[in-house]
């Protein structure tokens, strides 16, 4: 699964993605510094793994991750290949969601691209780009789909959900903006829409007001837009979270402390990505190894368990399960749980919550 960092130049998306990573992408103060998308690959913060591992003392520990593409900044008129837009755009069609920097922050010496700061025309101009992309992708499959409406008439319904989504692009509005029927979907998937992928905004903001990020007027503007699409904001100081990055945990925890924080923005960013892309994650616990599995919501067992090997999805019997908060009851003892009737004994119908603790029983 693949999460793409975008924003405008100089709204420090770059300088984020080094955060998360650590993987030391090109920074600086012009447009166009990050030409080839850089990835990087993160743990997801995850505080039952941290005392799963204190429990079992595991000779492996092996969190969910979370793979990250920075991509390079887009411009107005990026969807006709303004600065380097198209090369852009096809790396952003190739992730999974899209993270948004927006730049709150006031700072005469880091230069704005449209030379003011404006977050909502900055969100609009990254977006309305995506609309013309996915536009012009609608348009073509339209055209296609009425020559072959001549000789077959099963694809008025195409022409039908394609107009509706061509209307809603029109009117400046994301397809995921729209509801779809199972049918629908079907007929829009294939056309890989930019503005279909989840949304994230993170809103950037000064470190003198990391501790009341709502006190800043640009930060109420983002998530005055973000809620009218259903869109999730986290607020952070690029600078800050910079800093904390370099540091070993004890110091880390200590600098969190200072700045009023519980936790750090980029471990709220990765956890909101993860959740972003519908995903959770079931946990495999003993002394071999503690593991955090990641699924899609709504995943049934045995295809959890395919996850692990497929053996073992093929030879599913039954998966002994027990969430972490009743785990945890249990003074962190599966005996104790087991004693209690707290682990259950699940088929093949049943739906994994996040955070289960699972031992799948099969025989290949």
């Amino acid at each position: 699964m693949k999460i793409g960092i975008v924003g405008l130049p100089n709204v420090g998306k770059s300088t984020l993605f080094n955060s998360i990573t650590k993987a030391g992408a090109e920074c600086a103060n012009y447009p166009f510094c990050t030409i080839e998308p850089n990835v990087g690959v993160v743990s997801v913060p995850d505080e039952r793994i941290e005392t799963l591992t204190k429990i079992y003392n595991p000779q492996k520990v092996t969190n969910a991750v979370v793979e990250f593409v920075d991509i390079a900044g887009l411009v107005k008129g990026a969807s006709k290949g303004e600065g380097l837009g198209n090369q852009f755009l096809a790396n952003i069609r190739e992730t999974d969601s899209i993270v948004q920097v927006v730049r709150c922050f006031e700072n005469s010496n880091i230069v704005h691209v449209d030379g003011s700061i404006e977050p909502v025309r900055d969100i609009e101009t990254i977006n309305f780009e995506l609309i013309f992309a996915d536009l012009e992708t609608i348009q073509k499959r339209l055209e296609k789909a009425k020559k072959m409406l001549k000789s077959d008439k099963k694809y008025q319904f195409e022409i039908d959900t394609l107009e509706k989504v061509k209307q809603a692009l029109e009117e400046g509005k994301a397809a995921r903006s729209l509801d779809f029927s199972e049918e629908e979907q079907e007929v829009i998937k294939d056309s890989f829409l930019l503005t279909m992928k989840p949304i994230l905004y993170v809103a950037n903001v000064d470190e003198s007001e990391i501790e009341n990020p709502d006190a800043n007027q640009n930060v109420q503007k983002v998530k005055e837009y973000a809620s009218r699409e259903g869109a999730e904001v986290i607020c952070l100081c690029v600078k800050i979270e910079e800093e904390l990055s370099c540091l070993e945990k004890e110091e880390k925890e200590e600098m969190l402390e200072a700045l009023g924080l519980k936790e750090s923005g980029l471990d709220q960013l990765i956890k909101a990505s993860y959740q972003l892309l519908g995903l959770i994650s079931f946990l495999t616990a003993g002394e071999p190894e503690v593991r955090a599995w990641t699924i899609k919501n709504g995943t049934k067992a045995p295809q959890a368990a395919g996850k692990i090997h497929s053996d073992i999805e093929r030879g599913f019997i039954k998966a002994e399960v027990i969430s972490f908060e009743d785990f945890m009851k249990a003074n962190g003892s599966m005996v104790q749980a087991k004693e209690a009737g707290l682990v259950r004994s699940e088929g093949k119908e049943y739906i994994m919550k996040d955070g289960d603790i699972v031992l799948f029983k099969f025989n290949v």
